[in-house]
């Protein structure tokens, strides 16, 4: 069980009257939404930055909205935020209308991207500003200060200043800044971005764990797919101002709702194809760039007709490499199998990707895991091998 779900547990039970605990609020009609924006638009002349978007964030959930640049992002924060007024739609937080509230009357707090900490002051200062703008008494302002440090590991440095710290000890300043003051809703902007990767990827969990512990509803906007996969208990991936797929990382991953999500999520291989079968469930499509038929499983979706034209999406790591066929392996049944030849080739110490060209000329991507220890590889290049994956991994996409 991932950490986030005991925060989410606690929170459902907390929203919902029935009695009944959901682990996935979104998924209890009961539960209400922490947030809420109902048809939300934003335009600047003839440019539509956010278009009708609908979306319901739960109390408790780390919620990623994922998305290119220009995709309207950063847009939707500044609207959640309180710094744009929206052309139309609504916004609630915690069951209150804020669509007409102004920034600093509104439960939400916001950590930018450049963290934004005032070079002349200590970091406890700097974490303590925001409070004594709102003239709270000084011994509250002490202890709300130094148990936020404490929180996030800084303490100890609550006298240094901005310019004696490393990029993650910054970050973490911005971060207690941001929650010393108690907000319902805690937005960030790309907060890790300024970070290296090794420190990128420890922070994550690091801000993992304190959202857990705080129980603060968090909502991070991101062009980082794998930050948002590894953060996030949602995503709502973004294209041209509207959501393309809003649902959990695994949801997205496994089950893109189409062409767009599978490209953009991860890699995958993609392919046109023409439905030329439908059985029982199994979709068989006529893909011109394998000069084959491929078999897909058409499930919780709708069958498409026979001759319409779909698009056929299969991830790398679910194709599996071999110089021997799988029937010569005992598995060869319900599985779509390729000869080819490998033409490219790349070594990254954890796995493998393999550029398997097939008779038809079109090259798949195939990546293994390098589960043995060995200087030498099995599959080298230029070498003949056989390429399988279970028709199951096969995903049928929305044109």
């Amino acid at each position: 069980m991932k950490k986030h779900d005991k925060s989410l547990m606690t929170a459902t039970a907390q929203a919902s009257n029935q009695g009944a605990v959901h682990p996935e609020p979104w998924l209890n009609p009961d539960a209400r939404p922490m947030v809420e924006i109902r048809g939300l638009t934003k335009r600047y002349g003839d440019t539509v930055a956010v278009n009708r978007a609908d979306l319901k964030i739960y109390k408790g959930e780390l919620f990623s909205i994922l998305g290119a640049s220009g995709s309207g992002k950063s847009t939707l924060l500044r609207l959640l935020a309180g710094f744009e007024a929206p052309s139309e739609g609504s916004i609630l937080i915690d069951g209150v209308d804020m669509t007409a509230v102004p920034p600093y009357e509104r439960p939400v707090n916001i950590m930018f991207q450049s963290y934004a900490l005032f070079p002349h002051m200590t970091v406890e200062q700097n974490v303590a500003y925001g409070l004594k703008k709102e003239r709270v008494p000084g011994a509250q302002i002490r202890q709300r200060v130094g148990d936020i440090l404490e929180t996030v590991k800084m303490g100890h440095l609550a006298k240094r200043k901005p310019g004696t710290l490393s990029g993650g000890e910054s970050q973490r300043v911005a971060l207690a800044r941001a929650l010393v003051k108690q907000p319902k809703l805690l937005l960030l902007d790309e907060p890790l971005a300024a970070l290296d990767k090794k420190l990128r990827e420890h922070t994550q969990f690091e801000l993992m764990n304190l959202q857990d512990e705080l129980g603060i509803t968090f909502v991070v906007v991101t062009h980082d797919q794998e930050e948002a996969m590894i953060l996030s208990t949602r995503i709502a991936v973004m294209n041209h101002g509207r959501f393309e797929q809003i649902g959990t990382p695994s949801e997205i991953y496994e089950y893109p709702k189409n062409r767009f999500i599978a490209d953009f999520i991860g890699k995958a291989n993609l392919l046109q194809a023409e439905v030329t079968a439908v059985k029982n469930g199994i979709v068989t499509a006529f893909s011109e760039e394998l000069g084959a038929e491929l078999d897909a499983c058409a499930v919780g979706q709708q069958v498409p007709a026979m001759g319409s034209r779909v698009w056929i999406a299969v991830r790398p790591e679910k194709i599996f490499i071999s110089k021997e066929s799988p029937a010569e392996q005992g598995s060869g049944g319900g599985r779509t199998v390729f000869r080819g030849t490998v033409e490219g080739l790349g070594y990254f110490g954890n796995l493998s990707i393999y550029r398997v060209e097939l008779a038809s000329g079109k090259i798949l991507q195939v990546s293994a895991q390098n589960r043995v220890r060995t200087a030498r590889k099995t599959v080298e290049w230029d070498d003949q091998v056989f390429i399988s994956w279970d028709i199951r991994s096969t995903i049928l996409l929305e044109v």
